[in-house]
């Protein structure tokens, strides 16, 4: 074990590419450049709010002393960092944006461990040449949802970037959370963001718009050498292509098992490795609603809905595979390894849906009753997680008239009588399939606990950990980082384990969010 501030060094990526070395942070574009210095600004009054012991320990490093967290604060650095920003472009809510990059993300280094090389990232560390108008900064409302959110979603195995740590900096942030008019000072953190890559779908984007063939090529060759060595040959790029749209399919179905809702899905936040990344206005589902979106920015559209996520991501891989055609003479390879992306999507998510409901398999007939239980769920509207949990406790013997009884916890409203004849024929056939196991219904309940969790990091215990940490109160803090580290656990923080409350439906920061979040 070693300490952060002897870990850290340069990246292998700011040697390979052009980049501005200058240090100049002035907002502009930065054409032919993959990225561009930038030090962090140092904070009057840093703080370690939050650490990541779990990661730590996979990053082969000591708890933090005082001069890591100097860095964890951006109030330091070291002779072997080289601290930058990475340009990038992409497709925001449909439309090309042009130039984006890592306005508030300042990329300190590498960190090799027994696990791999990771790069270190702080969001919320000051401006950089890619911060248009804004300041660089990050709330602590913001900055506290997207630790915990992260190694929430690693705790619950999904595909994610992680956190490290959270510092709050001792100075205010002025945020306009809902862009109407009214902003307010806010007090400032900084969280530290770890990953294998923090590449993204706009970063191959910009340079395709930008026509730069040949560091296009180029950087396609070193993420394939770097994060795919397993690939070779003449076709590498394509069979990259390929594994780039499995593992994206996989990541939407990892996000509806869980019922997880992104919030911003533009092509700048569509992770190169598969990984959920950039934490804004996300949202875990209550009640089943495929029409869910927690993003006031994507009413009424709804285009990051619950339900529209496998698409849209079908439509960001369309997009990377224009930005990749230019390498390509021949393109009906590359059509036919995104057309993929379908039957994969499908075979996962079936297969995923047969572990939540408890199946020993999944055919033709189990596809219409998965079919049947997203229809009238989505009409009952149960919420998601009590639901999947509370239905590991119906066998095949279970007597239907306790059944409203057993889910009524499961219920944010009655249903009425015409959806109450639905829920029971579909338990009905449940029950029946539930006999047709070739695993008795313990072993069934079992998978169901393994992939449907128990504790998920519900919009309204972060704005009551939000609410206490802005008063000076750690406890609720530390208690829901404590408990999303067992997330399928059948017993312990039964407190966190209900409904969504009345009082969270219409509250800022519970059910209306924005990517200021």
């Amino acid at each position: 074990m070693t300490a952060l501030h002897k870990k850290i060094f340069s990246t292998d990526f700011t040697d390979r590419f052009p980049g501005d070395d200058s240090g100049d942070r002035t907002p502009r574009q930065t054409p032919g450049m993959l990225y561009s210095k930038a030090e962090p600004t140092p904070v009057p009054q840093p703080r370690l709010i939050g650490w990541s012991e779990e990661l730590a320990k996979d990053l082969d490093l000591d708890a933090p002393d005082e001069e890591d967290v100097k860095i964890l604060a951006g109030n330091k650095l070291t002779e072997s960092m080289y601290p930058y920003a990475s340009s990038y472009a992409g497709h925001q809510f449909g439309t090309w944006a042009g130039q984006l990059g890592d306005g508030r993300a300042i990329n300190l280094g590498e960190l090799t461990s027994k696990k791999g090389i990771f790069e270190l990232q702080l969001k919320g560390a000051g401006p950089t040449a890619y911060s248009r108008r804004a300041d660089g900064r990050a709330v602590l409302r913001s900055s506290v949802r997207e630790f915990l959110i992260s190694e929430a979603m690693f705790h619950l195995g999904v595909p994610t970037t992680r956190a490290l740590s959270l510092v709050a900096t001792g100075e205010k942030v002025l945020r306009d959370m809902f862009y109407d008019g009214h902003p307010e000072y806010e007090p400032g953190a900084i969280v530290s963001r770890v990953a294998p890559s923090f590449l993204r779908f706009g970063n191959f984007e910009l340079l395709a718009a930008q026509r730069d063939l040949p560091n296009l090529e180029k950087l396609a060759h070193w993420t394939i050498d770097r994060h795919h060595p397993h690939l070779s040959g003449e076709n590498k790029i394509l069979e990259w292509f390929k594994e780039i749209v499995q593992k994206t399919a996989f990541l939407m179905v990892e996000w509806q098992r869980v019922g997880f809702v992104h919030g911003v899905m533009n092509t700048d936040n569509m992770s190169i490795l598969g990984l959920t990344i950039d934490y804004g206005p996300f949202s875990f589902m209550d009640n089943y609603d495929h029409q869910f979106t927690p993003n006031t920015t994507d009413l009424p559209g709804r285009r990051y809905a619950f339900g529209n996520q496998p698409s849209v991501a079908y439509w960001n891989l369309g997009k990377l595979a224009n930005a990749l055609s230019l390498l390509f003479e021949d393109l009906e390879p590359l059509e036919e390894a995104l057309n993929s992306y379908e039957a994969t999507f499908w075979n996962a998510y079936y297969g995923m849906m047969g572990k939540k409901l408890g199946l020993d398999r999944v055919n033709k007939e189990d596809k219409e009753l998965i079919s049947e239980f997203e229809k009238v769920l989505s009409e009952i509207q149960p919420d998601m997680t009590l639901f999947y949990r509370k239905l590991a406790e119906i066998s095949s013997e279970t007597d239907e008239n306790v059944v409203f009884e057993l889910f009524d916890p499961v219920f944010y409203r009655e249903p009425d009588p015409s959806e109450k004849a639905d829920f029971l024929s579909l338990i009905h056939k449940y029950k029946n399939r539930l006999r047709k196991n070739s695993i008795d219904r313990n072993t069934s309940a079992a998978i169901m606990n393994r992939n449907n969790p128990r504790i998920i990091l519900r919009n309204y215990l972060l704005h009551q950990a939000i609410d206490e940490l802005e008063n000076g109160n750690q406890q609720f803090f530390n208690r829901l980082q404590e408990a999303m580290k067992s997330p399928y656990a059948n017993e312990g923080f039964d407190d966190l384990v209900k409904k969504r409350p009345e009082w969270a439906e219409k509250k800022a920061g519970c059910s209306m969010l924005s990517c200021s979040s």
